[in-house]
C-alpha cells in the first residue's frame, strides 16, 4: 500500500511539471559512513526543524559508496570516514571541489553485558580471554573498504592481537553491522565506531571502552558535495559544519577538526 501511495503521489507531482530531477532536489540523497548513523540523524532531524528542508540519508561502507560515486551513482553529498575516498573522488572530477574535513573518529572494545570479555581500554581483558581460551567470535568491520575495519587491524596489530584474532574475527559490511555482530550476534565483543556505542539504549545490554587513538592512523573523516549537487544539498552542507551541527558530534564522541580533545 505504502509503495503504491508513494508512486502515486510521484505521478501526482510529475502531472503539476515537477521532474525527477526536482523531486530529487527537494530531498537530496546524501551517502554517509556507517559511524554517522545516530549522529547525522539527529542533524539532518534539526535541519528538518530549523529550515523545513529534508534530506534521504543512506548509510554504508565508505569504500563502497566510492565505487558506487565512481561509476555515477545519484548521491549529492558524501560524507566519508576517510578523507582519502573524497580526495580520489575529488581528483578524478566528480566533485564541486576537495570538499571539508568535519570530524575526527575514534574506536571502542565493545562487549555483550553477558560476555567474558572484561572490557578495557588496554585491551588487557581482551588479551586474557585469548589466552583463556574464551573468545570463539570477534567481530570489526570488514578492513577492505570499511575504514573503522582498517583502524581496527592497525590498533589489534600495534597491540600483537591481530594473529591471535584472524582465525576468529567476523566481519561487517560497515562498522554499524560489526556492532551488531559484536553485541547480539553470537560474538564475544568486537571493536566498532565510538559514536554508535553512545546511544543511551546501548548501555542496556552491552559494555565499552574507548581505544587510544595512538594505536591507528587517524580516522580524518571528510565531507564534498557530488557535481550534482542541488540547492537543498548545498544548504545541508553548509548546515553540518555550523555550531548547533558541530555540538551533536562532540556530543557522540568525535573530535572536531582545529579543536583539541
Amino acid at each position: 500500500m505504502m509503495q503504491f501511495l508513494a508512486r502515486w503521489a510521484t505521478a501526482f507531482l510529475l502531472g503539476f511539471g515537477l521532474s525527477g530531477a526536482a523531486l530529487a532536489q527537494q530531498a537530496p540523497n546524501v551517502a554517509a559512513a556507517a559511524d554517522l548513523r545516530l549522529a547525522l540523524t539527529e542533524v539532518a532531524a534539526a535541519f528538518e526543524h530549523d529550515t523545513g528542508e529534508q534530506v534521504t540519508l543512506t548509510f554504508g561502507s565508505s569504500g563502497n559508496f566510492f565505487r558506487q560515486l565512481q561509476q555515477g551513482a545519484p548521491f549529492q553529498l558524501f560524507l566519508s570516514a576517510d578523507e582519502g575516498y573524497v580526495l580520489d573522488l575529488a581528483k578524478a572530477g566528480k566533485t564541486m571541489d576537495d570538499g571539508t574535513l568535519y570530524a575526527i573518529g575514534r574506536l571502542a572494545l565493545v562487549a555483550p553485558n553477558d560476555s567474558p570479555l572484561r572490557v578495557d581500554g588496554s585491551l588487557a581483558g581482551l588479551r586474557a580471554a585469548l589466552r583463556g581460551g574464551q573468545i570463539s567470535r570477534f567481530a570489526i568491520a570488514n578492513p577492505e573498504h570499511a575504514p573503522y575495519g582498517r583502524a581496527a587491524e592497525e590498533a589489534l596489530q600495534h597491540t600483537g592481537l591481530w594473529r591471535p584474532l584472524s582465525d576468529k574475527l567476523v566481519l561487517g559490511e560497515n562498522v554499524s553491522q560489526a556492532l551488531q555482530f559484536a553485541t547480539a550476534g553470537g560474538a564475544q565483543g568486537g571493536i566498532v565506531a565510538y559514536s554508535l556505542v553512545l546511544d543511551p539504549a546501548f548501555a542496556a545490554r552491552a559494555k565499552y571502552a574507548l581505544l587510544p587513538a595512538s594505536w591507528h592512523r587517524p580516522l580524518r573523516q571528510r565531507m564534498v558535495l557530488m557535481k550534482n549537487a542541488g540547492p537543498v544539498a548545498r544548504r545541508f552542507y553548509a548546515y553540518v559544519q555550523q555550531p548547533a551541527a558541530r555540538r551533536i558530534f562532540v556530543r557522540y564522541g568525535f573530535a572536531l577538526p582545529g579543536e583539541a580533545r
